[in-house]
Order: structure tokens, then sequence, then C-alpha cells
């Protein structure tokens, strides 16, 4: 496959929301999901600084809360936030026109979780003839769910990547690497990515 052309991409952030995951859900490894908001709000950033557009999913805001400060503190001005109702973004219409305005072909998915919503996004997409990539480490459910979901993918043909190599994609050589961290100092790198 082709490297991820930033100038075609945009970034899909699917229901990464405070209350997704109440206390009472013992089956969560929270320091993961910790982690794992990290790399998508610091790719939502690196996504903002370089004109990629970000389109945001809340599932049932109302029961499971807003997007997760982290990230949305970090978004583009440009962001468009939306409800999701249907498991698969493409069979939300708002969110889909949403994907539509943008006039990008590659869609770079991250967020909850990873074996429905995700899933069902990125093969919805992909259906609809768009290429697909979901970011493995800046995506999440609880347990073998996970990765039965990234399976579930691979046997689908999407595309998976990580953060980190994501990132390369976008910036693509070591000038341009370092004249990004150079210019962006304010930006930490998340816990487990190592660029």
């Amino acid at each position: 496959m082709p490297l991820i052309d930033r100038d075609d991409t945009t970034l899909v952030v699917i229901d990464v929301q405070t209350d997704f995951y109440p206390p009472r859900r013992l089956d969560v490894d929270r320091l993961r999901y910790h982690e794992m908001v990290q790399r998508v709000a610091w790719l939502t950033a690196v996504a903002d600084r370089l004109g990629v557009p970000v389109v945001v999913t809340e599932e049932d805001p109302a029961g499971n809360g807003r997007t997760e400060p982290a990230i949305a503190d970090r978004l583009p001005a440009k962001a468009v936030t939306l409800p999701k109702n249907a498991f698969a973004v493409w069979d939300n219409p708002d969110i889909a026109d949403a994907i539509e305005a943008t006039g990008r072909t590659t869609m770079v998915l991250v967020g909850l979780e990873t074996d429905i919503c995700v899933a069902h996004s990125a093969i919805r997409l992909h259906d609809a003839g768009r290429r697909v990539a979901v970011v493995d480490d800046a995506t999440f459910s609880p347990g073998p769910a996970h990765d039965r979901g990234l399976r579930r993918l691979a046997r689908a043909g999407i595309e998976t990547l990580s953060t980190k190599e994501l990132f390369y994609d976008w910036i693509r050589t070591d000038e341009r690497a370092n004249a990004f961290h150079d210019a962006h100092r304010d930006l930490p790198v998340p816990p487990g990515v190592r660029l």
C-alpha cells in the first residue's frame, strides 16, 4: 500500500468520550485507555498543525459524555463534532456529509471501540470506495476485544498502522520531522511513541 498522503487525509476521531467507560466497568485497563487518549490527542494536534481536517463523533453524548478534554482542547478550529447513532460513521448522514465535505479520500480512524464502531466505520467507508487506515495503538476496546477487532479489520483488507508510522507518513523526511519538532516543542510525544 502507498504511504498515507496528509493532503488527502481526514482524521476521524470516534467516540472517545469521558463517560464511555464508567467506573463500574472493571474490564477496562485504565492505563491503556489513558495512553490511547494521549495518542489520539497528539494525532489531533499534529493534524491541526499539518492542515489535516478532523471529524469527531460522539455516541449518545447524554449518556457517554463529551469528547475527552485532552482531545477536545487540541481540536482544530474547523473540526466538526457530531452525534453518532449508527455504529458506522458512514451510516450517519450528518457525519457522512462532514466527511464528504473535506474533499479527501483517505480516512484515518482512531478511537472507540476497535471491534465495533471503529471496525464498522472502517468497513463501511472501505465499501464506499474510501482508502481507510486504522491507527492500532490509537484505538481501544477492553480485554481481547481490541485484538479481535484488529483481526477483523485485517480480514476485511483494512490497513492498520501505528501512531509513529502515521506521523512519518505525513511528514516524509528527516528534515521535515526535525523542523516539525523544532516548531512545535509545546507538543510532547505521547506515551509509547518513540519518534
